[in-house]
């Protein structure tokens, strides 16, 4: 008998052929893409891809296959949001903190903002910084400088709408601090006092950056200096930035309400501002275990995020939407950019944020449909198969070197699993929400990059800098000399070292800030995932008394997420590593493999 083994999984579909007799003899395997929400009649289109994929790999058709076996699936539908917490707003006082390509000048200068125009009519002595507005050239600019110094003015700084910092600089009698590249010239207030910094090339100003040295600048008083802090905080990485103040301005963190969240177990209910942040939930969520449904607060991105989730379900599983349960939430505390309301040049800081990812559970999923199209497609007979956790487990020890009792950790796109078998045969697993498509949302929000394939390609693989177009430096320090030169796009750029060569990241980012987002991503969510799925399974909920953890799944090919998980369970002593599903395909295949070996016998 020829069997074809099918995993239809959230992200990708495995397939196992087999042929059974008196024992399983595997003669391929495949991977693709899934088409369309697992368990859905779109399925079909990938499954029949996999299927024929694998079929020629021994030079056969789908028409000799004897039998197709689906997962009997446990749907699990997740979705991720970003509730923002807090926002700076400034209103008539003015920050201006980015980094412009090429600022003029070093130092910090402090005075009193006059536009260029007026410095005819400045008087000698008291310091001064020129605003320069798109209507003066830069020669003209320099001359006008130039002149107002020989008069005994003091200028010491410059603020300039256009990219000219460093064309006027190198036209001054007088070095002095230059910041261009201000979108928004015609805000800035005139007549008020101002600091203005300029650091050296792949340095970041000090003072601006530090509340103190502002409130030392500006004599401020320590409630003025509380509220000039998210100011402080805002230009904190920038290369330069300017601070005026002005007598009715005010800077605010303003707190979001992002809603409240109730959580609904078997014996006990708790409600918790999502504003609280990710520990406060998970605290709650704890209490509450198991979950049998979120309530959420109409208006929230929180809110918007589970009526999706259901709604999904409810379309997926012909049921009204009343009747779809959330079964978990994890929550995890991020750092967003964001536009300072108020800011002159495009300024960002880092908001507040918490990330959540939701998941809907339900057994009464159609597989049926998909089966009886599957048979309509392709003339073969199809079959549901055993349930996908036992299914994961049977091909999991199929890996050398295991025995029940044996857990996994299914380290998915959409959710992260783990499951348990006893010695006696039974098996217990769990489903939690958060996993890779959570990791490439939280990389994709706090790098700001509007780019979710970017961030998928910067979680998948590791980096380099570009130092030269001969050598590049990894993020490990280990230096790469070339014989060849480098694509020129390259040079002086992180780029990701992806499976087709170097990419470059366009982005004003630095190798160290990228790899620390994208391991506290993964820590965030798998690490911490990893954690409470074991210890859901675990005998008395102990993962001490968990002997063998062996790591399946997508995820579980990443370079350094084994190695976190791994440090995490350290000290709970159990053999981890990743399986290798009948000692060739790694730590895939191994629900498709488990459906092949339940037909064993028959």
């Amino acid at each position: 008998m020829l069997i074809a083994g099918v995993d239809i999984g959230n992200n990708s579909t495995e397939v196992a052929v087999a042929r059974i007799g008196a024992g399983v003899e595997f003669l391929s395997s495949a991977l693709v893409r899934t088409i369309g929400l697992k368990g859905t009649l779109r399925n079909a289109m990938c499954v029949i891809d996999a299927v024929d994929k694998a079929m020629a790999a021994v030079s056969m058709t789908r028409n000799d296959l004897d039998l197709i076996l689906l997962n009997k699936a446990t749907p699990v539908i997740g979705d991720v949001a970003m509730e923002t917490i807090t926002e700076t707003v400034i209103t008539e006082s003015a920050m201006i903190g980015h980094n412009p390509d090429t600022p003029g000048g070093l130092g910090l200068g402090q005075g009193v903002t006059v536009d260029i125009r007026d410095l005819t009519q400045t008087a000698p002595g008291a310091p001064c910084i020129a605003v320069i507005d798109g209507g003066v050239d830069f020669r003209e600019a320099a001359e006008m400088i130039n002149a107002a110094v020989a008069r005994g003015i003091r200028i010491t700084g410059a603020i300039v709408k256009k990219d000219d910092g460093v064309l006027i600089y190198n036209r001054l009698t007088s070095p002095i601090p230059i910041v261009d590249e201000v979108q928004h010239i015609d805000k800035v207030p005139l007549g008020m006092p101002a600091a203005l910094e300029v650091a050296r090339v792949g340095r970041s100003i000090e003072k601006l950056s530090n509340p103190y040295d502002i409130a030392t600048l500006f004599e401020l008083s320590p409630e003025e200096t509380r509220q000039i802090t998210p100011i402080a905080r805002a230009l904190t990485g920038n290369r330069s930035g300017v601070v005026i103040k002005t007598p009715k301005g005010d800077v605010q963190e303003r707190r979001i309400p992002a809603g409240t969240i109730t959580m609904v177990g078997e014996t006990a209910k708790e409600a918790v501002d999502v504003e609280l942040g990710a520990d406060a939930i998970m605290e709650k969520l704890a209490r509450v275990a198991p979950l049998k449904e979120i309530q959420s607060q109409p208006g929230t991105n929180a809110h918007g995020m589970f009526e999706r989730v259901r709604t999904v379900m409810a379309e997926l599983t012909d049921q009204p939407v009343s009747l779809i349960k959330i079964q978990d939430v994890l929550a995890v505390n991020t750092l967003q950019p964001q536009h300072v309301l108020g800011g002159l040049a495009g300024e960002f800081t880092r908001g507040t944020a918490v990330g959540l990812a939701a998941m809907v559970m339900t057994q009464n999923i159609p597989m049926q449909r998909l089966a009886a199209k599957l048979k309509e497609e392709t003339g073969v007979e199809v079959e549901i198969g055993g349930v996908e956790a036992e299914m994961a487990i049977t091909g999991a020890l199929t890996t050398p070197g295991a025995e029940a009792p044996l857990a996994i950790l299914d380290l998915g796109g959409g959710s992260t699993d783990a499951s348990i078998i006893h010695r006696d045969g039974t098996v217990k697993s769990i489903h939690m929400a958060g996993a890779g498509d959570m990791v490439t949302m939280l990389i994709n929000t706090e790098l700001g990059l509007d780019d979710p394939d970017l961030a998928e390609d910067i979680k998948r693989y590791p980096l380099a800098k570009v130092e030269t177009l001969f050598h590049m430096r990894h993020e490990t320090g280990a230096v790469e000399f070339f014989d060849a030169h480098l694509d020129p796009s390259l040079f002086g750029r992180v780029a990701i070292l992806g499976e087709n060569g170097p990419i470059p990241i366009m982005h004003d980012l630095n190798l160290n800030q990228i790899v620390n987002v994208r391991r506290k991503a993964k820590e965030k969510v798998f690490v911490r995932n990893a954690l409470r799925a074991l210890e859901q399974v675990a005998p008395g909920g102990n993962i001490r008394l968990i002997d063998f953890v062996a790591l399946v799944g997508g995820s579980a090919l990443d370079f350094e997420i084994p190695e976190m998980i791994a440090d995490a369970l350290a000290e709970y002593g159990p053999v981890l590593g990743k399986g290798n599903i009948r000692g060739c395909e790694g730590p895939r295949n191994a629900v498709a493999t488990g459906l092949c070996l339940s037909r064993k016998g028959c």
